[in-house]
């Protein structure tokens, strides 16, 4: 089997071991069966340039839909022996005022830059639209939703489920995350003054204000391999 890396390689080279797969280049001679997107700048490196190959996600700690880097070379056995699944994963771009921002693989947040302050948050997804006052409001997707988005509550999605839209620390007991269709589009706004930040997989990009035309959408999609054992 042959694999690819993105990412933090240093690691991961050293524990290959029990499947010995050969790691050869991306766009070399050879063929690729399996890009590793190894911790944060592999999975932005697989948003910013989806590749044709399936994706295994590698990250401390593992996931729903990743594998944690002790577990690499049973997964990769595993891989090898067919003992595995092929999802197919949204890739979210976003948009500020017509202007692209990035991509994301996970999450895009808004949160109040001040700790424990509230704003009040805009959702529109076509079929639902609502308004939260909240410290802050995260849209996850399959992959993030076992991160960020469920330590403030919200659901935890199989691959084909959609986007959830969580607001973090409602200021109302009754305010719940919904699943939105990324194929559809959301518009996302801030409708009090103050600043609020936005991040995607975990790296800010600038802020928001009342005026900003916030929107998030399906930019591409992404082949993710996830094992079929329990113990990954």
């Amino acid at each position: 089997m042959n694999v690819a890396l993105r990412g933090d390689d240093h690691t991961v080279r050293a524990a290959l071991g029990a499947a010995d797969p050969a790691v050869v280049p991306e766009n070399g001679d050879r063929s690729v069966d399996t890009v590793l997107a190894v911790g944060e700048s592999g999975l932005r490196s697989v948003a910013a340039d989806v590749p044709d190959t399936p994706v295994l996600p590698v990250v401390d700690g593992g996931g729903r839909h990743a594998v944690d880097r002790p577990a690499l070379d049973d997964a990769l056995a595993a891989v090898a022996d067919g003992d595995h699944r092929i999802g197919t994963h949204p890739v979210l771009g976003v948009r500020r005022d017509g202007t692209p921002v990035g991509r994301l693989l996970r999450d895009a947040v808004l949160v109040t830059a001040t700790p424990a302050s509230i704003s009040e948050y805009g959702f529109d997804g076509g079929e639902t639209t609502a308004s939260v006052r909240a410290d802050g409001l995260v849209v996850a997707t399959p992959m993030g939703s076992d991160g960020y988005a469920a330590s403030a509550g919200g659901p935890t999605l199989d691959t084909t489920a959609g986007v959830a839209v969580v607001p973090v620390s409602p200021f109302s007991m009754t305010a719940t995350a919904t699943v939105a269709d990324p194929d559809t589009g959301l518009a996302l706004s801030v409708e009090r003054d103050g600043d609020v930040a936005l991040f995607l997989d975990g790296v800010r990009h600038g802020s928001v204000g009342v005026d900003t035309d916030l929107r998030i959408e399906r930019a591409g999609s992404v082949s993710l391999v996830s094992i079929r054992t329990e113990k990954f």
